[in-house]
């Protein structure tokens, strides 16, 4: 298990075992988007109380009531009842996703799972009425990349701006849309993308992760040049966790971006994964230790430590130009302060803010897992501000 005992961490499902706490955590905070119900994460919750840290337990459970909600969705949808079937399918998304999580290299069931998951979200996007989904492709030089576009609302733009949406290193797409429906909502259309190393990419098309996330981040743009419902001159990037790497580092080597967040900082992560390998993996990480050889495609974490020597954003962040955004929280257990007041201090651009959530007004851990709507509304807001 992972022992995070010198933080504050709240909802503390399983007492010394951060990763189970912070997913269990992922799930509650889908339920303000509809992707969760308390009710049944604690259920869940209540049968891996016993489990010490069973990572196949984990997956059986999850899978199981996942499996259960789905069915649910089934029987709503066959009696003529579309927003009842939606909401049921938008959870099972939820329960498939975070019980797959912590299985790698993906054995058949996982990648069932992840497929099930991502069945499940097309049909909630099917039977929604509202924000529209679009389910698309996004060409880029590794083979296309799932996405989503949310069509912008409550505008009377014609082209209205848009948020390019990345992942990190084990958040997807789907996981991303219950927390970024609200952009569209605000007059802010969206795209959300499994760039490589995540999702789909990795999962489905072989797309490893890559330090130079700008190939990702102009295939996006490209991609939105071509919609007439989006005004291409004005596009943002978002990213969260790993994306604090993805997000600066598309900004700063590919200016279209005009406005781009860091959500929870990433400094150098080679110097990250080292800590982490030189501590036997006893610190606090959202996925098992061998997820990161796996993003990358390689077989050892010594090939993955000669990855990540490329994966630093010192002499990269210095060039960006566009106003910049750095969420951090007060106590966040997987990345330091220090990182992040080095990532802020580094870029170059004129208009810069770090937001630092602190213990006393909430949202002071990894990416405000404790409480995401207070990250969500200060990103949303500052987009709205600055697009």
């Amino acid at each position: 298990m992972t022992n995070t005992a010198d933080h504050t961490i709240g909802l503390d499902y399983f007492p010394g075992n951060y990763r189970w706490s912070a997913a269990l955590r992922m799930a509650i905070s889908s339920a303000k988007g509809g992707g969760a119900e308390p009710g049944e994460v604690d259920v869940v919750g209540q049968r891996l109380s016993s489990a010490d840290g069973d990572d196949e337990v984990w997956f059986r459970e999850w899978r199981s009531m996942g499996d259960h909600v789905r069915e649910l969705a089934v029987d709503a949808e066959a009696a003529n009842h579309r927003l009842t079937a939606a909401g049921a399918y938008l959870r099972a998304v939820t329960y498939y996703q975070v019980g797959e999580r912590f299985r790698t290299p993906k054995d058949a069931d996982a990648l069932d799972a992840y497929r099930a998951s991502v069945e499940c979200f097309h049909r909630y996007a099917e039977l929604i009425d509202r924000p529209k989904i679009e389910v698309v492709e996004v060409p880029c030089a590794d083979g296309d990349m799932p996405a989503y576009f949310l069509p912008a609302e409550n505008t009377d733009l014609e082209r209205p701006p848009c948020v390019v949406f990345f992942d990190g290193l084990d958040v997807t797409k789907e996981i991303l849309y219950i927390r970024g429906a609200d952009l569209a909502r605000r007059g802010i259309a969206c795209l959300l993308v499994d760039g490589p190393g995540t999702g789909e990419s990795i999962r489905f098309r072989g797309m490893p992760l890559r330090y130079d996330y700008e190939a990702a981040g102009s295939a996006a743009l490209d991609y939105l040049e071509g919609r007439a419902d989006v005004d291409s001159g004005r596009v943002g990037v978002l990213a969260l966790s790993l994306g604090g790497y993805y997000a600066p580092r598309c900004a700063s080597m590919e200016k279209r971006f005009k406005a781009c967040v860091a959500w929870g900082a990433i400094w150098d992560y080679h110097a990250t994964w080292k800590r982490r390998i030189d501590a036997a993996f006893q610190t606090a990480l959202s996925v098992p230790g061998h997820h990161i050889s796996w993003a990358l495609g390689v077989e050892t974490l010594d090939d993955s430590l000669k990855k990540l020597e490329d994966f630093r954003l010192d002499g990269v962040v210095q060039r960006m130009e566009c106003p910049f955004l750095l969420t951090h929280g007060e106590l966040d257990a997987q990345i330091p302060m220090e990182d992040a007041r080095a990532l802020y201090d580094a870029v170059g651009s004129s208009d810069k803010t770090f937001k630092v959530f602190t213990a006393e007004e909430g949202g002071h851990q990894h990416c405000q897992g404790d409480n995401q709507t207070l990250g969500t509304t200060y990103i949303f807001d500052w987009f709205q501000d600055k697009l």
